[in-house]
């Protein structure tokens, strides 16, 4: 087992049977949900919210930062992750999401969204491809939070214009996109180029295969790497046919969590900590280049939204 300095995670959606953005989430089940998680070797993690209904999902950021407040777990849960709706419909760029609650990041809609968490929405997720996206990144940094590009078919263009207005992130940077690219002209290259942006990605050994998470990592440098899990609601969970993420996923004996209906990962089934021992088993990062991409790195962007 691989050392732990205290992990932490900017992306889980969920975890042992409670998801974030289902519409049966109460205090309760996200309160033994985070306990649970925290006593895995997650020592700060920001709860994420995916694509679904303004209003509904304002809802569970407001539940969520209550709670946190309640039980005094400000040290462990510093704010929200909102993964969309500001996303690229298409599908492919879609993933897991569903396209039918994908809208503009307007004014109107950012209020929404910023309104509901207390000040406390740390990333937001969104296209670079979406309508008036540089616009959107400006607004929300001017409002502290941080932008991270991705679910989109950003051209390099499009990523460099996001970084010009301040976005600081890209999210899980190799997913979020269609099988199939374009072999030069295409959104996970164009990340790669913008070197103003950090990577954020998943090691859990199927999101990404090890030889490319080497070439993101020697791309981007230890500096600009930030490992996250994805992990959704099925981390702990057997082997089986379930339901998650308003998707049906089968979780496969080698942890893999895949939607075979839309042919995409429907997020993760590990933990951060089981995402670190893999990338550690790769063998090619020293224990202080795990600890600032497993840790140090997060901790400094959430530094930089206020914490």
């Amino acid at each position: 087992m691989l050392f732990n300095p205290g992990w932490v995670d900017l992306q889980v959606n969920g975890h042992n049977g409670v998801d974030y953005s289902e519409d049966g989430l109460t205090a309760d089940k996200f309160l033994k949900s985070a306990e649970e998680l925290l006593a895995t070797g997650t020592e700060i993690f920001l709860p994420t919210i995916v694509t679904g209904a303004l209003e509904k999902n304002s809802r569970h950021a407001a539940l969520i930062m209550d709670t946190v407040e309640k039980h005094g777990l400000e040290k462990h849960i510093p704010g929200i992750h909102f993964e969309g709706p500001f996303i690229c419909p298409t599908p492919g760029a879609v993933g897991a999401h569903n396209p039918d609650f994908v809208c503009a990041p307007t004014v109107e809609n950012m209020d929404i969204m910023l309104d509901s968490a207390r000040g406390k929405i740390k990333i937001v997720t969104l296209g670079a491809d979406s309508e008036n996206a540089a616009e959107a990144v400006a607004y929300l940094k001017k409002n502290h939070v941080a932008v991270s590009v991705g679910h989109h078919m950003a051209n390099y263009e499009q990523v460099r214009r996001a970084a010009d207005a301040g976005a600081k992130l890209l999210t899980h940077l190799g997913n979020g996109c269609p099988n199939l690219l374009d072999r030069h002209h295409n959104p996970v290259f164009a990340g790669l180029a913008e070197e103003r942006l950090t990577a954020m990605i998943i090691t859990d050994g199927h999101h990404l295969p090890g030889e490319l998470v080497r070439i993101i990592i020697r791309t981007k440098g230890v500096d600009k790497i930030i490992v996250t899990s994805d992990a959704s609601s099925l981390t702990g969970f057997p082997p089986g046919e379930y339901g998650t993420l308003g998707n049906r996923a089968v979780l496969y004996p080698n942890g893999k969590l895949y939607n075979p209906d839309k042919q995409c990962l429907v997020g993760s089934a590990y933990t951060i900590s089981q995402c670190m021992n893999f990338l550690a088993s790769l063998d090619f990062l020293t224990q202080d280049e795990l600890t600032r991409v497993g840790r140090l790195n997060a901790l400094e962007l959430l530094k930089s939204t206020g914490v």
